[in-house]
């Protein structure tokens, strides 16, 4: 190469079309740019939204757990009144003894409803 040249830092004679090409490489380097940019805040933005949507449903689902935790307890103690009622009745009943399993033994072997 030649000192006294016009040329650029790749060694390559500056011409006016190889000054086009820089230009509209620049622009597409711009624009690709700008694309990506625009892509990287829609995936943020998408990721935000997911974020958002699954802390609701956690909070909803909270919410129902600590309902039906409620409802358990209420059933538990509905469980041994009735079986007070049952027990106290037995001692009285005109029916006779009658082979029962009792209920809450059922429940209380069963690991699906205990807590």
């Amino acid at each position: 190469m030649q000192p006294d040249s016009d040329s650029n830092e790749a060694g390559y004679i500056s011409s006016p079309s190889s000054s086009k090409q820089d230009s509209s490489d620049d622009m597409k380097k711009v624009q690709r740019r700008e694309k990506n940019r625009i892509a990287a805040q829609k995936s943020r933005q998408r990721q935000t939204q997911k974020a958002d949507t699954l802390h609701v449903e956690s909070e909803n689902l909270e919410r129902l757990n600590s309902a039906l935790r409620r409802e358990i307890r209420c059933l538990r103690e509905e469980l041994k009144i009735l079986t007070n009622v049952l027990s106290s009745h037995q001692s009285v009943c005109q029916l006779g003894p009658q082979k029962l399993t009792p209920f809450p033994a059922l429940v209380t072997a069963n690991p699906r409803y205990q807590h």
